[in-house]
């Protein structure tokens, strides 16, 4: 039995637990050990997650029987109205392949409709193999960027963008 539930800030430790068992497959080979050891620290922290909780963004997990397979983080509003930033979409390497990830994106449209939202906007890293699986699902390649992070660290990602209500 799948189910999605809303993480509250108390239960912030469920992404943090998710992102440390996710990250060093879904990255290897796209950045070094010690990048992806910063970036989890730096933005999986849980109270960096909780913090993000309690000032509007939204975190889901996606449970199988009650077990925990992949998360997603959104946003209202960002980086313009009328959009829903997705800020992370992940799902454990030995889950994937299940229909997970689209049924957490599911969950992001669900969001954007209920708040009356006209897009789904996110940032992808430009080597990862998620950018397949955006492009199958009808995200469109909108522009690139690369962002220092510190630490001289960069993150080479395309800004992806999923139109759900015409501008016409």
């Amino acid at each position: 039995m799948l189910e999605i539930e809303q993480v509250r800030a108390n239960n912030a430790y469920i992404i943090n637990d998710l992102a440390h068992q996710i990250w060093p497959h879904a990255f290897r080979g796209i950045i070094s050990e010690d990048q992806i050891k910063y970036m989890l620290d730096w933005m999986y922290n849980v109270q960096t997650l909780e913090e993000q909780i309690n000032t509007g963004q939204l975190y889901y997990v996606l449970k199988e029987f009650g077990q925990a397979k992949g998360f997603i983080g959104l946003e209202p509003n960002f980086p313009d109205a009328e959009q829903l930033r997705i800020h992370k979409l992940y799902v454990l390497p030995n889950e994937q392949g299940k229909g997970f990830g689209r049924k957490l994106l599911t969950q992001a449209i669900d969001v954007a409709f209920d708040l009356d939202l006209k897009s789904l906007h996110l940032n992808v890293n430009r080597f990862n193999e998620s950018v397949k699986f955006y492009k199958h699902v009808g995200f469109s390649t909108i522009g690139e960027e690369d962002i220092d992070i510190g630490q001289g660290y960069l993150m080479e990602d395309y800004i992806m963008e999923l139109r759900l209500i015409s501008d016409k």
